[in-house]
């Protein structure tokens, strides 16, 4: 099914931008490809041809008449007169689901690129706006500078249609294919371009190894015969739940609308027992304000839940999949056609370039897997968003609009001030930014302490130590990223005891010369790095210690020295770890005690901030998760009774950490594993610490099993973060590849987070806070440059990049 709605990111503008257009950066054929293409559409005689390669393919056969199969044909024909191209189609031609589709800007210049003519045929039938409408409890947001094209896909469809006839490709209509196993017996290549339900994929399944995913929300595809004058996003909070409205014009007088909902609020409202026609007029009676009154209309519509496809392979022998057959990615960012039509491009130049078929379809799957794995993160979080929408109602108006736009996280604040500063502005005044203040930099309390920015130095390994002592690099490691500008720098995990270490390099809190160490580098901090906090990480390894330092075999066991190994249960972490022994009531108590001890040391040496490490398999995670807990007595079993020992600790902790300073707790979110901890689980967990004092939740995920399979990404932690500070009420910290100030911008302006915690940026530049603040031009109270640094506050000066421009052209 092709996308819809095209998310704000069709065209992100930036300072250079707005002077002049970006070049589309899309695969397209070569140049001497593209020479072919256009030498083609005036159809020469055959003689002039030059001979087809004899190791590209000839006879190329295609199944389906969707937008991704006919511009295939179109363009394999286009380059090539003397190709077979036959394309099978079990609809009629005049047959389509769906109203309108978008096309992105760089979409569209690779079709320019590549066929002229269809894109000529295109330019005529857009319908092009720019604003976006949010309508929420009686209000309307507008944000404008987005760019959006859009035009029937009937149209679409007549356009393809017609290229493909001038160009004699064969459109067989109303025929089934042939099995694309037959196919490949009489074809030198077979293109499944069959859908979201394709049948090649399904019964070669164990060739493509299909990954398919249903989701939580119902949705149905519209029409309504008027065009609204902007992308409308209309929400409806129901006596059965929230509903919402997508809606965009694609001609001049009509345009999409979709209706969304969760499954349990659809079957709520009673749609499962009405026909089309009266699901369609009670949509239309419960968007009525944002339809005019004005009626739906439908198309052999039905209410379908959205199917999230992944293929471990794309091609197989002389069969490749191309468009929803390959992948999906949810219409609520409009990449079904933009992936569709992109995947032609990339396929037709592949086997243009290649020596091969089999080099061809890997090159083609190569160039396009990261672009489509890319797409598909920003479609999930969208997709989540949606679904989640009613965690997200009761924001102001303004942010709530904010959060929506930047809700795939491609969206973000400064893209959004460079196409609109008005609307932005505006909702950084909700938020309460004093003038020329980025989100960033303003002061966040917690407890007795307040932060005078939003950025963290997360907590970060440095296997440093020598019997659990902080040394001289500790110090300048620490003490840099304070004078970086940061408004909380923590430590790494500081161990509790001595066997409670990962690796002989960790540092600990278990003695009174840690102690003072540790007072030596918040002294520093205090004194030479003023309006920094530093937070002091406390943990045991449980069943992940005794190994080596990191670069020398991450949680590879040490080759001779061990220590004994304690946890929930008696699992290994991995095949070759060290078995742990569980723990028995009586080392309960015992490490109990050492968690309160270390606290107590900690507030002596001097700490703001005190954090109980519940994340990443260490010990007090190996009691929440699931699938290393497997305990019989009352610390096992269900999630309350695994919260108990990590509970009865946190209470322990916080009877003697002094009041006034705050706690937080760090958990892993998921286990990122079946069976595992589910986000879910964590919004449970979150609310028992919350319940017992905690301050806020630092949000991470995984390390807890060996076995786990992360969902990397940009910002790939944040959505946890986001569920757990709306769902719970309770202040979050936000970790997890937040890699720019933009993001943090972003993250916190939207609400799903207070803080942000970097750690490879610190890594990189520990002065990376205030090198965010130059950039952006903000001086002000957020950020302090130490005296002895405030030279260094704008960049410095480069080579001279001022020579004069041509002003004439020489004729020779």
């Amino acid at each position: 099914m092709a996308g819809p709605l095209m998310d704000p990111d069709a065209r992100t503008p930036t300072p250079d931008a707005q002077a002049a257009p970006a070049k589309p950066d899309v695969r397209t054929p070569t140049a001497g490809a593209r020479g072919t293409a256009r030498e083609a559409t005036t159809h020469p005689h055959p003689s002039q041809n030059p001979p087809e390669k004899p190791t590209h393919p000839h006879r190329i056969a295609i199944i389906g008449g969707g937008p991704a199969g006919l511009y295939a044909a179109a363009l394999l024909k286009n380059l090539n007169a003397h190709r077979e191209v036959t394309l099978w189609e079990r609809n009629a031609p005049d047959d389509t689901f769906g109203f309108g589709v978008v096309l992105s800007d760089e979409t569209l210049g690779g079709i320019e690129n590549a066929d002229p003519v269809v894109y000529a045929a295109l330019e005529r039938e857009f319908t092009r706006w720019d604003d976006i409408h949010i309508v929420h409890r009686g209000t309307r947001q507008t944000a404008g500078g987005h760019g959006f094209a859009a035009l029937g896909r009937k149209k679409l469809l007549q356009i393809l249609h017609a290229r493909c006839h001038t160009l004699g490709v064969d459109l067989r209509f109303n025929t089934p294919a042939p099995p694309a196993e037959r196919l490949a017996e009489t074809h030198d290549l077979v293109i499944a371009a069959d859908g979201v339900h394709s049948t090649t994929r399904d019964t070669q399944a164990h060739l493509f190894r299909p990954d398919i995913v249903n989701h939580r929300c119902r949705y149905i595809w519209l029409a309504a015969d008027f065009a609204f004058d902007a992308f409308r996003f209309e929400i409806a909070e129901t006596e059965h739940g929230v509903m919402q409205l997508h809606g965009y014009p694609y001609a001049s007088a009509a345009s999409t609308v979709i209706v969304e909902m969760r499954e349990e609020v659809w079957h709520a409202a009673g749609f499962g027992e009405l026909t089309e026609e009266e699901s369609v007029e009670r949509c239309a009676k419960i968007f009525a304000d944002a339809l005019g009154g004005r009626p739906l209309r439908s198309n052999h519509s039905t209410w379908s839940t959205f199917r999230t496809v992944v293929n471990e392979r794309w091609s197989h022998g002389k069969t490749v999949l191309l468009g929803d057959a390959a992948h999906t990615a949810h219409f609520s960012i409009g990449s079904g056609t933009k992936l569709a039509v992109e995947d032609a491009l990339a396929l037709a130049a592949c086997l243009e370039e290649q020596p091969s078929l089999p080099v061809a379809l890997a090159a083609y799957e190569a160039e396009r897997r990261p672009v489509v794995a890319s797409t598909q993160r920003a479609a999930r979080a969208s997709l989540d968003w949606f679904e989640d929408l009613a965690r997200h109602v009761g924001q102001p108006p303004r942010r709530f609009a904010f959060n929506l736009l930047t809700r795939s996280r491609r969206v973000t604040h400064d893209n959004l001030r460079l196409r609109d500063p008005g609307f932005t502005e505006g909702v950084e005044r909700e938020f309460g930014c004093p003038p020329g203040t980025p989100p960033m930099f303003t002061p966040f309390r917690l407890r007795g302490l307040t932060l005078r920015n939003r950025v963290v130095v997360s907590p970060m390994d440095m296997y440093s130590a020598a019997d659990g002592l902080p040394g001289d690099f500790h110090l300048v490691h620490l003490g840099a990223r304070a004078l970086g500008g940061a408004a909380l720098v923590m430590t790494e995990m500081v161990c509790v005891s001595e066997q409670g270490r990962i690796t002989p390099g960790c540092t600990g809190l278990y003695t009174a010369r840690q102690t003072e160490a540790w007072r030596r580098i918040t002294d520093f901090v205090h004194t030479r790095a003023p309006g920094a906090a530093i937070g002091v990480q406390l943990g045991h390894c449980g069943r992940k210690g005794s190994t080596r330092l990191m670069w020398e075999g991450m949680d590879e066991p040490l080759p001779e020295g061990n220590w004994p190994l304690v946890a929930a249960s008696a699992l290994p972490y991995k095949p070759g770890s060290q078995q742990p022994r569980e723990l028995s009531r009586a080392q309960l108590t015992d490490l109990r005690e050492q968690f309160t001890s270390a606290a107590g040391r900690a507030a002596r040496a001097g700490f703001d901030l005190l954090e109980l490490h519940c994340a990443h398999g260490y010990l007090l995670s190996g009691f929440l998760s699931p699938l290393t807990n497997r305990r019989t007595d009352a610390y096992g079993g269900s999630l309350a009774r695994r919260l108990r020992f990590p509970l009865e600790v946190f209470d322990a902790v916080r009877a003697v950490w002094p009041q006034e300073r705050p706690m937080t707790v760090r958990i892993s979110a998921t286990d990122w594993a079946e069976g595992g901890t589910t986000a879910d689980d964590a919004v449970e967990i979150a609310r028992a610490f919350a319940a017992h004092g905690a301050d806020a939740i630092d949000v991470s995920t995984g390390q807890v099993v060996a076995e786990e399979e992360p969902e990397f990404g940009r910002s790939y932690q944040t959505p946890f973060a986001d569920r757990i500070r709306n769902s719970v009420g309770l202040p979050v910290i936000a970790v997890g590849a937040i890699s720019s100030w933009d993001d943090v911008n972003s993250l916190i302006l939207a609400g799903r987070a207070d803080l942000c915690a970097l750690a490879r940026p610190h890594l990189y530049d520990p002065h990376w806070t205030l090198h965010a603040a130059a950039e952006q031009g903000y001086d002000g109270p957020g950020v302090l440059w130490p005296a002895p640094y405030r030279a260094g506050s704008r960049p410095p000066r480069t080579g001279r990049t001022d020579a004069p421009k041509p002003r004439l052209t020489l004729r020779s």
